[in-house]
């Protein structure tokens, strides 16, 4: 009667109870639960052999309903730690470490979109003015894309040696503050300033202001 009870209970644990297929460790955790429409769901540890030359990983993190979901850490088959990595819907999102010997080697940033969404509205920042942003509508083509600053470390320090800004998957260069900005020439532009008479010939029209022209012989002849 006894052993039966403790398999009731063990059957009607809503853990167990959803997974087709799973692992426990040794302090009695789940890992590795498949449900019963084959999708992968909770914690997972995923270990990648060596093949054909390609060195081998172990990662662990997070599945909801098949996709990548939250932090994310990638070990070499040693132990040492490769990459921290964060998803969402099955993409990156936010930031994300790489590691070269568990010293820190580089950061990137990403940015995913929903990918039931065919279409996205985005803030996108002025190239003249950084505090200024524009609403823009567009067509989703990839549900990952490089957004934010990438930082490059020197191998084996925190010396930042390189930064590249991206902006929805373009590499981002915004005007420097003293270039000048070209415009659009307007009709006041194009006229040109008066041109400054010479003091002797301002004295000369001064002095004989009202005066009747005299005609002056030069020497020519007329028909």
């Amino acid at each position: 009667m006894r052993l039966l009870l403790i398999i009731s209970l063990f059957l009607s644990s809503p853990c167990f109870s959803q997974c087709k297929t799973y692992r426990l460790t040794s302090s009695g955790d789940t890992l590795n639960c498949t449900d019963f429409k084959n999708q992968r769901q909770g914690k997972w540890i995923v270990r990648i052999e060596e093949l054909r030359g390609e060195p081998g990983y172990e990662e662990e993190g997070k599945y909801v309903n098949n996709l990548k979901e939250g932090k994310w850490r990638r070990y070499s088959l040693m132990g040492d730690l490769q990459a921290v990595e964060n998803y969402r819907w099955g993409y990156k999102d936010g930031p994300q470490q790489y590691f070269y010997m568990n010293e820190l080697e580089h950061e990137e940033s990403w940015r995913s979109v929903n990918p039931s969404k065919q279409y996205d509205t985005l803030d996108v920042p002025d190239l003249y003015d950084p505090d200024k942003y524009v609403k823009k509508i567009i067509k989703i083509d990839a549900y990952s894309q490089k957004h934010g600053v990438w930082k490059y470390y020197l191998p084996g320090s925190m010396s930042l040696i390189r930064t590249e800004t991206y902006l929805f998957d373009s590499l981002y260069k915004p005007v420097p503050a003293d270039k000048p900005i070209k415009t659009t020439a307007t009709a006041a532009d194009t006229i040109k300033p008066a041109l400054v008479k010479p003091k002797q010939v301002q004295d000369f029209e001064k002095k004989n202001a009202g005066k009747k022209l005299i005609k002056i012989r030069d020497g020519s002849t007329s028909n």
